[in-house]
């Protein structure tokens, strides 16, 4: 066999370092995006960690570092505007608030048109409407918290005050049962699993439907935007390809839920959020299957959607001064995610 000349070792070489380079450049790693969840595994905030198990946030060039509040730690929606986490998966009606107090934060997709929340109502209660609250006392998960103002608009809208009836915040899962269950209260807000469980262990039935669009238009007067990502709006300016792609992961993920049924959804979760102490996993699927329409199928935010939660915030009494409300989202991105997906042939195949 002849010796390779020196000028063909030279090339070996230099394709096979061209090959290392290349395959270097493919491994690079992806940006980093961190957002932290207000209780990542309640059936209202679904889509954050649906995305992540379709692996939509890698496909679309991010790597997605999830994470959710706890009882007793810093709230989602702090802890991006203290700059703790990049993003939080959080309701809307906090860039009113921050706004209101100086911080400019904004909803860049938007994931659900209703709270995804039920009163439920011990069943000798006698309450049907939220004017049978008076003298009574109602829970909400925390006061000040988004259960809490929407507590006090449906009291407003049924000519009560907050001295008419008391609230008392009673948390969510087993301290929302126990209160009912000891009739600590007559009425608690509160979304999936703990509505299934309140049902299944009949100390209390869904009153008052804040879980479907139906519902919200029957309570609130129209869609009530709630589960979105919010995130500083510095930071989306000086991150606008990380912030393009989570929207196109949200949005791709918000196709998916609109194409597929709720026991597709609940295969694609954690096995602890579709079955634990409170629900069996074919429970779970009814009450998705229930509430599913709850869920945006493009992320885009419902036409007159900010305006029917400032009503609720000034019902509430959280407005005193005025608020722009298109400094508080943005459709921008959601629009571009759409197109992008229209192109491919859409998500959810």
């Amino acid at each position: 066999m002849k010796q390779k000349s020196r000028a063909t070792i030279l090339l070996a070489g230099l394709a096979c370092a061209a090959g290392v380079f290349s395959s270097a450049a493919m491994a690079a790693p992806l940006p980093k995006v961190t957002m932290m969840v207000g209780g990542i595994d309640k059936q209202i905030y679904l889509p954050y960690q649906l995305a992540q198990n379709l692996g939509y946030f890698k496909k679309y060039g991010v790597d997605m570092q999830l994470s959710t509040e706890t009882a007793g730690g810093v709230g989602a929606e702090d802890a991006v505007v203290s700059g703790q986490v990049d993003m939080a998966g959080a309701w809307y009606l906090h860039t009113i608030d921050f706004q209101l107090h100086g911080k400019d934060v904004i909803d860049i997709v938007q994931l659900s048109g209703a709270p995804g929340e039920r009163e439920m109502c011990t069943p000798d209660s006698g309450v049907k409407t939220p004017a049978d609250w008076k003298g009574k006392t109602v829970g909400v998960t925390d006061v000040g918290s988004g259960t809490d103002d929407l507590t006090l608009y449906l009291a407003a809208r049924y000519h009560l005050t907050s001295k008419d009836f008391t609230r008392v915040g009673v948390g969510a899962g087993p301290t929302l049962i126990g209160a009912l269950k000891h009739n600590r209260i007559v009425c608690g807000m509160t979304t999936q699993p703990t509505v299934n469980a309140v049902e299944k262990m009949k100390v209390g039935v869904s009153t008052i439907d804040l879980a479907t669009g139906p519902g919200v238009n029957k309570w609130l007067g129209g869609y009530w935007p709630t589960a979105s990502v919010l995130a500083r709006a510095d930071w989306v300016k000086a991150h606008p390809t990380e912030t393009q792609a989570v929207v196109n992961a949200m949005v791709a993920t918000m196709h998916w839920i609109n194409t597929h049924s709720a026991a597709d959804i609940a295969n694609h979760l954690p096995a602890d959020f579709v079955s634990n102490q409170l629900s069996t996993k074919q429970e779970y699927i009814d009450a998705l299957a229930q509430d599913k329409g709850q869920f945006l199928p493009d992320g885009m935010m419902p036409a007159n959607g900010p305006d029917t939660v400032l009503a609720v915030e000034k019902l509430a009494g959280k407005i005193d001064k005025p608020v722009d409300l298109a400094k508080t989202y943005t459709n921008d991105y959601v629009i571009k995610a759409n197109a992008m997906l229209a192109k491919e042939g859409g998500a959810g195949k």
